[in-house]
């Protein structure tokens, strides 16, 4: 599809018009003391992968209510001395599938952990190990309407809350630098590390490509492809319920993270996105509280954004954080 949203220099100066919850800061202070009730009990455990460059572990760590997430921490092969890491997060559906297919970050010379989401991974890639024991009310099939009935019920605060508590899980193993952390992601992962940038105050860099979760007022209404399409068809059929769900929402907007974040962003947006319309990255970036930011904007990309390309930007900017 050819341009659909805001021109470019409009884009620049856009900004959202979604509400934030004057309990807002309070809500997630609460959730996360919550959730460090539990024991972080992080455990790593060496994989078999047939690789020589790198040695792969197997981690588990607790995450919202003490329920067990997967994931992997991958290391250059000859490390001895802590090192910088990379905290990823994955797309809407995926998992952190096998332990071999993450090699981009410890190939240039970092620790690298990808969390699993909990609930997902059936969707695409290798597949998800890590279970949601919540259940919720009734919702659209997918993950957007998970518990929208309120905030404390929402599926994204378990998953938001288990980003934090991945960050606190990488940064326990002896081989990471606790003190050179970043977070990165695509899409939903996108969206997740702008969360966590806003919720850990001291990451050294956040990465985001292509975010979803941004803007949930505009995304809603512009586009009518999923995920956030799932919101739109959960409220053809509860009627009545927009500011509800909305009120719901703006506890999970993007954008209200992005204006604590205090690190150095690098976003990137594709104009031709209409699953992650232009104008939602946008009104994140915009919104981001460092002042150290940037943003790569991809005229003729939808939603894979600059692939490639953009991992090429990902790796020539991180070191200068480092």
């Amino acid at each position: 599809m050819a341009l659909f949203d805001l021109p470019l220099d409009q884009l620049r100066d856009y900004r959202s018009a979604s509400v934030e919850p004057a309990d807002f800061d309070a809500f997630w202070g609460a959730t996360l003391k919550e959730a460090r009730e539990h024991g972080l009990d992080a455990r790593f455990e060496p994989v078999e992968t047939h690789l020589r460059n790198v040695r792969v572990l197997d981690v588990t760590f607790a995450g919202f209510g003490g329920h067990p997430v997967k994931g992997w921490l991958t290391l250059p092969a000859g490390a001895e001395e802590p090192l910088p890491v990379v905290v990823e997060f994955i797309g809407y559906g995926g998992g952190r599938g096998l332990a071999h297919t993450h090699l981009l970050w410890a190939s240039a010379g970092y620790a690298h952990f990808v969390m699993d989401t909990r609930g997902q991974g059936g969707a695409w890639g290798g597949g998800g190990d890590t279970a949601d024991p919540v259940g919720s009310a009734p919702a659209y099939p997918g993950f957007m309407t998970r518990g929208v009935d309120a905030p404390e019920n929402y599926y994204y605060r378990r998953v938001f809350t288990d980003g934090v508590r991945a960050v606190e899980a990488a940064r326990s193993h002896p081989l990471v630098d606790a003190s050179r952390t970043a977070v990165a992601g695509a899409s939903q992962g996108g969206g997740m590390s702008i969360a966590v940038g806003g919720l850990v105050p001291d990451l050294v860099a956040v990465a985001a490509d292509v975010p979803f979760l941004c803007d949930y007022p505009r995304a809603t209404t512009l586009t009518d492809r999923d995920p956030y399409r799932e919101i739109g068809n959960y409220l053809k059929t509860h009627r009545g319920r927009r500011e509800q769900v909305m009120r719901t929402l703006s506890y999970f907007d993007a954008v209200h993270f992005a204006e604590r974040g205090r690190a150095p962003a690098l976003f990137s947006t594709a104009l031709e996105d209409q699953t992650c319309p232009p104008s939602t990255v946008f009104a994140a970036f915009n919104a981001w509280g460092h002042e150290d930011k940037a943003i790569e904007v991809y005229e003729f990309n939808d939603h894979e954004g600059g692939g490639p390309f953009q991992e090429a930007a990902q790796l020539a900017w991180l070191p200068g954080h480092f």
